[in-house]
């Protein structure tokens, strides 16, 4: 039987979603598409009733202008919004930057799908000849983590980012979950993968199938134990969504030479 709902949201598309390349740690802001998906998530939450007590983000401002927009739409801005670094996205080390489709042209669509979907597979660290990395290292932002900037990760497979994320959520989310409250977690693509990974048991294999589309609402109703009733949804028009979805996908394949 179903006792809390969480909401979790892939931000709406960025600038560099747009131009299919490796965005990672990179603060970018949300392309126009991605500001009409947030709206659109948040008329659509709004007009199924849905109401938040509590968003959790990232400290990327396309994971927190996401929010906003979400709140704006639904006409909740009040709701308090919490950050934390431990909601980044994956860090994809150095290949930051990096276009996808030419990625797979070099070395193989598999490979390029291993590097971004795979459970376990670490991509090659950052280091300070990369052209991002004293961009990252030297935000401000990353001076309020509660590790020191030198423990920060350099590169990350997907089982890293559970590793981080996970003490944040056993020890911010699931209290604010238990005590009733509605929550929004305005993430990444590979935050959410993970978080979902952990809470419905997906297996290190079948985790590389999993998508997430940006701007789309998933609705996962929950357990006394935080574990799934049904499947999850993601809220919407399903044919937009599966569109969506093989949009993603294909970000990571050699495109056909014309």
């Amino acid at each position: 039987m179903s006792k809390y709902k969480l909401f979790l949201l892939r931000h709406g598309e960025g600038a560099w979603n747009k131009e299919n390349r490796f965005c990672s740690w990179v603060d970018q802001k949300l392309s126009e598409d991605g500001v009409k998906e947030a709206q659109d998530c948040g008329r659509l939450l709004k007009e199924q009733g849905y109401k938040f007590d509590l968003v959790f983000t990232s400290i990327l401002s396309r994971s927190i202008q996401t929010a906003w927009l979400v709140l704006e739409a639904m006409g909740q801005e009040w709701v308090p919004v919490v950050k934390s670094w431990r909601l980044n996205e994956r860090h994809y080390g150095s290949l930051i930057g990096l276009n996808r489709a030419e990625m797979a042209v070099q070395h193989g669509d598999e490979k390029v799908k291993l590097w971004r979907r795979s459970y376990d597979i670490t991509p090659p660290p950052i280091d300070e000849s990369h052209p991002y990395f004293l961009e990252i290292y030297n935000d401000r932002r990353y001076t309020t983590c509660d590790v020191s900037k030198e423990n920060l990760p350099r590169a990350e497979s997907l089982k890293e980012v559970l590793d981080r994320l996970l003490p944040y959520w056993d020890s911010t989310v699931v209290p604010e979950i238990r005590n009733g409250r509605t929550v929004l977690i305005s993430a990444h693509g590979n935050s959410c993968r993970a978080l979902l990974k952990h809470l419905e048991g997906i297996s290190d294999e079948d985790i590389v199938s999993v998508t997430l589309p940006t701007g789309i609402p998933v609705l996962l109703e929950l357990d006394e134990n935080l574990r799934p009733v049904k499947p999850r949804q993601l809220l919407g028009d399903q044919a937009k969504i599966q569109a969506a979805i093989k949009k993603v996908e294909d970000q990571g394949k050699a495109k056909p030479s014309t």
